[in-house]
């Protein structure tokens, strides 16, 4: 599969704007072009963007996306510490359904309290 930026975006739900940044910070690696200069995406660059997007969907902040990018780049040799980034983050995503969580219970309890009044 091979796409342009704008059709990558329908894609990957990630704005034009985002690629071409992250392409800039180094988040994603070097994009292929043609011969007229146009950004051209093939399949892996396609599930790397998927996956950059999950990070940033769950509050992994830029530096740190960029610092895994650049463990990913540097080879094997990084895969622990690339580990350890992703276990950090996925605490992160716990801790935030935990969050998320003790809030509907609060929420649910306002609805059982104005279910009761309207009885």
């Amino acid at each position: 599969m091979r796409l342009q930026i704008s059709q990558l975006s329908k894609e990957t739900g990630v704005s034009i704007h985002t690629l071409r940044y992250y392409e800039k910070e180094g988040i994603l690696p070097p994009v292929k072009r043609n011969e007229k200069g146009i950004r051209i995406y093939d399949t892996d660059d396609i599930e790397w963007i998927k996956f950059a997007r999950c990070l940033r969907q769950t509050g992994m902040g830029i530096a740190e996306m960029k610092q895994f990018a650049q463990l990913v780049i540097q080879g094997e040799e990084t895969k622990q510490e690339r580990i350890r980034l992703l276990r950090q983050q996925n605490r992160r995503i716990k801790a935030q359904i935990e969050q998320l969580m003790s809030y509907t219970e609060v929420i649910n309890h306002k609805i059982e309290l104005y279910s009761l009044e309207e009885e």
